[in-house]
């Protein structure tokens, strides 16, 4: 295989948390044309911060994913095109990127993506090591190894996958659960014909993409109707996420954990609320701890002021619950904290509605 830095060992001692100040979007104010935070990784580590959860020194440097690494999945072609603007603004469809100069583009919308892509590879050999790891970002599910789309222009999912079949001893089978709102039909059309991947696949049915073609990838498909609530969704996810990994037996989850299923999500159309999300996640890390097999989470969609203190939320409760390992016993949280939490990004709610 390439050389690369990606798989090479943090210091000793660091949480298996992947993340970058430069995977924030910022530029111009530009961002705010998408119903996207932009900042929204950054904003989950203050909180993991302000819980002493973490500390900087205590999470993985996350390092941009360079040309060489991203062949690994992607054709030369595609990432040729990356170098029209006028591309880059249809895939994370913020249109007056278009008008911007490339090299403008490159830094300040490609970079941060390819720095989370990065990170969710890294993520891969993590949680190889540690049982678990989550990436603070990635989670580029639509794109593919051609095409991008719905902000997504790398496949980092296709990509962490491929490192760990090629660089790992004895990983030879992975399970995708991916859990966002849309289909991830990036990550189905690049596994299409692969029986060493299965796909789980639970999301509103209505919405983009609407890829009848990459369906046929999904091994189980859970399809949900506009307004889904939790009682339904988290019995489907328990049932689904249970059976897909008593059918095959992999050696690593991949846990795509997007909060765009949140109740007021202009683009999911799902009604779950953040105690939902924060109980389906543990459903999921439940599921595969339990059976000792290593899960690498990225975070994915939620386009929403809120959604970065449910997933801080959600990651304290998998600590608090014992469910992440126990290599380092971090300063031991009270629930408290946790519930005063999910309870603020409930009240976020009730304050926007």
């Amino acid at each position: 295989p390439h050389k690369t830095e990606l798989y090479e060992d943090p210091p000793s001692g660091c949480w298996p948390i992947v993340y970058s100040p430069d995977y924030n979007i910022t530029f111009m104010g530009l961002e705010k044309l998408h119903p996207f935070d932009a900042g929204k990784w950054g904003k989950v580590i203050n909180f993991l911060k302000e819980e002493k959860l973490i500390a900087d020194d205590l999470i993985v440097q996350a390092r941009e994913a360079t040309d060489e690494d991203l062949l690994v999945v992607h054709t030369r072609r595609y990432l040729n095109k990356l170098k029209w603007s006028f591309v880059v603004a249809t895939i994370t469809e913020i249109p007056p990127v278009a008008f911007l100069p490339n090299f403008v583009v490159q830094r300040k919308v490609l970079k941060p993506l390819r720095t989370q892509t990065g990170g969710t590879i890294m993520a891969g050999k993590l949680a190889m090591d540690k049982g678990w790891a989550i990436n603070v970002g990635g989670g580029f599910h639509h794109c593919s190894s051609d095409k991008g789309g719905g902000f997504c222009a790398y496949a980092d999912i296709t990509l962490a996958i491929k490192f760990l079949f090629e660089r790992v001893q004895g990983v030879s089978r992975a399970t995708i659960i991916d859990l966002d709102a849309h289909q991830g039909n990036g990550h189905e059309r690049d596994f299409m014909d692969d029986p060493r991947v299965y796909i789980m696949d639970a999301y509103n049915r209505y919405i983009y993409p609407g890829d009848g073609f990459a369906k046929r990838a999904i091994k189980r498909r859970v399809e949900l109707e506009w307004g889904t609530e939790d009682t339904e969704y988290l019995q489907k996810v328990h049932t689904h996420v249970e059976g897909a990994l008593n059918e095959f037996k992999p050696d690593v989850v991949v846990y795509n954990a997007g909060t765009d299923i949140l109740d007021g999500d202009p683009l999911g159309g799902l009604a779950i609320s953040p105690q939902g999300i924060v109980k389906r996640d543990e459903v999921v890390f439940r599921a595969a701890r339990s059976r000792g097999i290593p899960i690498l989470m990225v975070t994915s969609g939620g386009y929403q002021k809120r959604t970065a203190r449910i997933i801080a939320a959600s990651i304290l409760n998998l600590h608090s619950l014992g469910l992440l390992g126990r290599e380092r016993a971090a300063c031991a949280l009270g629930s408290s904290s946790l519930e005063q939490m999910v309870r603020d990004s409930a009240k976020d709610f009730s304050n926007l509605s």
